[in-house]
């Protein structure tokens, strides 16, 4: 069967390879990759798949089925497309995109024969208000059998884990004054903010080691002369689990609210971005995954490790069986984040990787169609980390 999927690849491979080309010459910001999303569905429409867009009200979110008719699992697909400011593709979004959709369109050549269905989902924002937690939430993935993401990497590794993130903004409310004339008569925003960051360095200490915290100064003031009546701090809290992350921020919000006693300042706490949870990796399916992957690029694929970023995938794999495994674009010193990066992705190495990938995606899903023991073997392994 590797061999229709490969045929099938092989045939749209330029399309594959000119949409992917086209994101990173015209790199969109979360939630505004609507260039992207059309150069994504219109590709899909072709292959007779069923595209709603604007799901979960976000208006480049779309969800792209083909269904067989028969009875069968039901395999998803998830597409990113979103780019990073200054950087473009830093992340290989551009290449997330296009090898869940050529492994969508592969896999839906044969479903017919096995029975079941193929989503290709779109989840735009990843690096900032990610889609895929309101689509987890709100019930999108509740007929998934199994959700599979490719991420490009330095290396091939295997899939693991992520931190939990949260996204904090803390707003301190003083009173302006002349910092020279009357200073006795303000109340210092700024100095609050300065506690906040100095109370969280002193936590540091009592926290588990792969706990993060940082954080920017996005508002201190307005003049030197004036005592600061607004100051504004945001932070990314992030931890192994959702447990940890919440104990910590308790502490940090502890700090915020000690801070304005200490200055007398007013304090208003929000979130500015969605939070996401830790990753939580399906084995049975990364497993069969990784055999794939290793059998076509007949290379190494090096064992999972803890990704020290986070990100929204982690938020379906606590609704169904899940992996986010890489695929090396050729250069192992390569950092994610990266103008050397995203230009590695339209190299020769980053087209190998794609198809590779696309391939790797897509034998994934028929073993998953073809074997109702390995399904099984993944449901239950799922229901197990749930309990």
């Amino acid at each position: 069967m590797m061999e229709k999927l490969e045929e099938t690849l092989a045939e749209i491979q330029q399309e594959l390879w000119d949409i992917s080309k086209k994101m990173y010459d015209n790199p969109e910001l979360g939630d505004e990759e609507f260039e992207s999303m059309k150069l994504l569905t219109n590709l899909l429409k072709a292959h007779h798949f069923q595209v709603e867009t604007n799901i979960v009200d976000r208006p480049t979110a779309f969800q792209a089925e083909y269904d067989s008719g028969k009875p069968g699992p039901v395999i998803a697909y998830l597409a990113e497309y979103d780019a990073l400011p200054e950087i473009g593709h830093g992340c290989g979004h551009n290449l997330i995109g296009t090898m869940s959709t050529g492994a969508g369109i592969a896999l839906s050549k044969i479903v017919d024969q096995t029975g079941g269905k193929i989503i290709v989902f779109g989840t735009p924002a990843e690096e900032t208000n990610g889609a895929k937690v309101p689509m987890s939430k709100e019930g999108i993935f509740d007929e998934i059998d199994v959700a599979m993401l490719l991420h490009p990497e330095g290396v091939s590794r295997e899939s693991g884990a992520s931190l939990a993130n949260d996204a904090l903004q803390f707003k301190y409310i003083g009173k302006a004054a002349h910092a020279a004339a009357s200073p006795e008569e303000g109340i210092n925003a700024l100095d609050s903010i300065i506690q906040l960051f100095n109370g969280i360095n002193a936590l540091r200490e009592h926290l588990p080691s792969e706990v993060r915290i940082h954080g920017i100064i996005s508002n201190g003031g307005e003049a030197a002369n004036i005592v600061p009546d607004l100051a504004v701090a945001q932070f990314y809290i992030r931890a192994e689990s959702r447990n940890i992350l919440d104990e910590t921020k308790d502490k940090v919000i502890q700090i915020a609210e000690g801070a304005a006693l200490m200055t007398g300042a007013a304090l208003e706490i929000s979130a500015y971005e969605i939070g996401y949870n830790n990753m939580i990796t399906n084995q049975p399916l990364s497993d069969i995954f990784t055999k794939n992957l290793k059998m076509i690029t007949n290379e190494t694929v090096y064992p999972a490790q803890l990704l020290k970023g986070s990100m929204d995938m982690g938020d379906v794999s606590r609704v169904v069986p899940a992996i986010h495994p890489s695929i090396g674009i050729g250069d192992p010193s390569l950092v994610l984040h990266t103008k050397a990066f995203a230009s590695q992705t339209v190299s020769a190495t980053g087209k190998r990787a794609l198809l590779d990938g696309a391939l790797a995606l897509a034998c994934t899903g028929y073993d998953v169609l073809s074997d109702p023991a390995l399904l099984e073997k993944i449901r239950a392994e799922f229901e197990d980390k749930k309990s």
